[in-house]
């Protein structure tokens, strides 16, 4: 029993280890921190990654739970999409839109990269990567998936609960993030495919030409993270819109691409995970360059992205030896 929770285990705890520590968002000294993160964070990756598994949703439909989950996190638990001082920041002074109150540079950054990739597909790959042979199948029974759940939800509240003063939600506001995220839930979830359908192995391919190998993949997720990140850092100095211009311009490339990819014949579980190791890895330096939300002696906080970029690095090893091992393996396609 053990060995078959295991992998949704450690994806509880690395959604959260990726999004926040290894970001360099939060230091080594808030790891206590995990108590309801890794509910709020895993447990959604989680329910995330079992739900579009047993419905054959496949990477488009975590996705798009991905990108739900972020309006439900943002929109609902912290509510920063509509709280204009947020985290200390003035988003009104970042491609903010009037009428509709919101920050278009917050949404395009926060939804995305951050959670969507970030916090959610990143962490199922790596994951994923480490148990090659059971990649594409469900890793919970009905109980865990309630148990998974029920955490999710006390998570959600109990961030929710830490700061009660917090932006306080219209109803057209709780509109706007209910009804989309719902439609994005019921599009990525829409169909069940057919039980041959669901083994783990790729579609026949649809476009001529093979995929590129892992390693051109690696680099493109490098340079896509570079691009999205170094963006971020510079928009006091660039503008909001064109921030946004950048954001919106990265997630079509890399949509686009991976999309186009994902159809030539050589496309698999190397790639994929080629991907999110180039997330994995555009994290660890932006964890160096990112100011802590909480106060920490700065010899600690560099210990801190030390360590948790080094465990990084390890953990890719690992997952890619395990790729690479015909008895790990099986069959390699994604």
């Amino acid at each position: 029993m053990i060995q078959r929770i295991a992998p949704a285990f450690g994806l509880f705890l690395l959604s959260p280890l990726i999004g926040e520590f290894l970001l360099g968002n939060l230091p080594v000294t808030m790891l206590f921190a995990l108590i309801t993160l890794a509910p709020l964070y895993g447990g959604g990756a989680l329910l995330i990654r079992e739900l579009a598994r047993r419905r054959g949703a496949g990477w488009p439909g975590i996705v798009l739970l991905a990108v739900a989950y972020g309006l439900l996190e943002e929109g609902l638990v912290t509510r920063s999409l509509f709280n204009p001082g947020y985290a200390g920041m003035d988003l009104t002074a970042y491609a903010w839109i009037p009428g509709v109150e919101v920050s278009a540079w917050w949404v395009s950054f926060v939804l995305g990269g951050v959670h969507a990739a970030g916090s959610i597909c990143v962490p199922i790959a790596v994951v994923e990567a480490l148990v090659p042979s059971r990649a594409a199948q469900p890793w919970l029974r009905l109980p865990g998936l309630v148990i998974t759940g029920v955490l999710f939800v006390l998570g959600a509240a109990a961030t929710a609960l830490f700061d009660p003063a917090a932006h306080q939600l219209s109803v057209a506001q709780l509109a706007g993030v209910v009804v989309p995220a719902g439609l994005l839930i019921a599009f990525a979830l829409r169909r069940r495919r057919p039980a041959d359908e669901l083994p783990d192995r790729a579609p026949a391919a649809e476009l001529p030409g093979l995929a590129p190998g892992p390693w051109p993949v690696l680099g493109f997720s490098l340079v896509a993270g570079a691009v999205f990140w170094l963006a971020a850092m510079a928009l006091d100095t660039l503008g909001g819109w064109p921030v946004v211009a950048v954001n919106l311009t990265v997630y079509a490339v890399v949509c686009g691409l991976v999309t186009r990819w994902s159809r030539r014949a050589g496309w698999g579980r190397a790639q994929v995970f080629a991907l999110a190791a180039g997330g994995v890895l555009t994290y660890a330096w932006h964890g160096f360059a990112q100011p802590p939300a909480v106060p920490v002696e700065q010899a600690i906080d560099l210990a801190g992205n030390a360590g948790f970029a080094l465990a990084a690095v390890a953990l890719l090893a690992v997952a890619a030896a395990r790729l690479r091992s015909p008895r790990l393996a099986g069959d390699r396609q994604a």
